[in-house]
């Protein structure tokens, strides 16, 4: 079965970004014009562009953590601290932390301080960020979404899963890569929870993928600027879809994330056979040099790996 996938946007619902006004609306976009969805999709980002984001339900405890790991001030002590006053979530690291995913040697931790430190931050941000996810499939106001939120989870496993491979054939670190894999999604996110309770008539045109992918990835951009996660997660995030761009000087995260999320549809797209990717649509793998016998070979990687990652991440 080939894999290919485009992006096919119509004018009244592309997204631009301008990071120093924090804008994701399109220049011709207004409130009201098109479908509900696209008055609410523009109403979004409005918000998302004048303030702090609201994501319904996410545990403020994740957004601690990932500011107090951000911050080269914050001592190990006071990590460990923030994420032992959460109980789940320090099961949830120390059980990460002993997946056969993120312990080739089978060595245990038992303590919370050992499991942060063999994880490291970006890794430890990514358990946090399965802790939310889970915290939010739970909530019985989202419980209308909890089927599509279980299933852009386990996709995001998956991409991440690809991502930590596919950037040791560049300089991109792969623990990065691994959480901008784990958050390419978050725009879908953060459009499903605030869509809950809205009017049929939203409901339905979001069903429809390509307004979900005309807007998810700005979206998904402007949510990581808010929250600081660093300009390369943001970027590569905003241009997952940007299939023509070009080398510049070396592949980076951006390139290691659309290529990532490339192989992740082929997987779920060819589960029964081996799949067939049509690279040359898209350039990134060029980029990168990946050959079709890596992309293969990454997949068989993908898929020994997925089940201890469910079990280390939850899905």
């Amino acid at each position: 079965m080939a894999f290919k996938q485009r992006l096919e946007t119509d004018d009244n619902a592309a997204l631009t970004y301008r990071a120093v006004k924090r804008s994701v609306l399109d220049h011709g976009s207004a409130a009201g014009d098109g479908p509900a969805a696209l008055q609410f999709l523009t109403n979004l980002a409005t918000d998302l562009s004048r303030g702090p984001v609201d994501l319904p339900c996410f545990p403020n405890v994740v957004i601690r953590i990932r500011d107090a790991l951000n911050n080269p001030k914050t001592s190990a002590e006071e990590t460990v601290k923030l994420v032992g006053a959460e109980p789940r979530l320090a099961a949830r690291l120390i059980q990460t932390a002993n997946s056969v995913a993120f312990n080739p040697t089978g060595a245990r931790v038992t303590e919370l301080r050992t499991a942060i430190t063999r994880l490291g931050q970006q890794l430890v941000q990514g358990a946090a960020m399965a802790f939310a996810v889970q915290y939010m499939k739970d909530e019985p106001t989202l419980r209308s979404i909890a089927k599509p939120l279980q299933e852009l989870w386990k996709k995001s496993i998956a991409v991440a899963s690809i991502c930590r491979v596919v950037a040791r054939h560049t300089k991109i670190k792969p623990d990065e890569a691994f959480l901008a894999g784990l958050l390419h999604g978050i725009g879908r996110l953060y459009i499903m929870a605030n869509a809950v309770g809205k009017p049929a008539a939203v409901i339905r045109d979001l069903e429809c993928e390509e307004t979900i992918i005309s807007w998810h990835p700005s979206i998904g951009k402007a949510v990581l600027e808010n929250w600081r996660a660093g300009e390369a997660m943001a970027e590569s995030v905003g241009k997952q879809c940007d299939y023509d761009r070009t080398l510049h000087r070396e592949a980076d995260l951006t390139d290691v994330l659309i290529v990532s999320i490339a192989l992740a549809d082929a997987l779920e797209h060819a589960p029964h056979a081996p799949p067939v990717i049509e690279m040359e649509s898209i350039k990134s793998f060029g980029n990168i040099g990946l050959t079709h016998e890596d992309c293969l070979t990454t997949l068989k990687h993908t898929e020994y790996q997925l089940g201890s990652l469910h079990d280390a991440l939850g899905c």
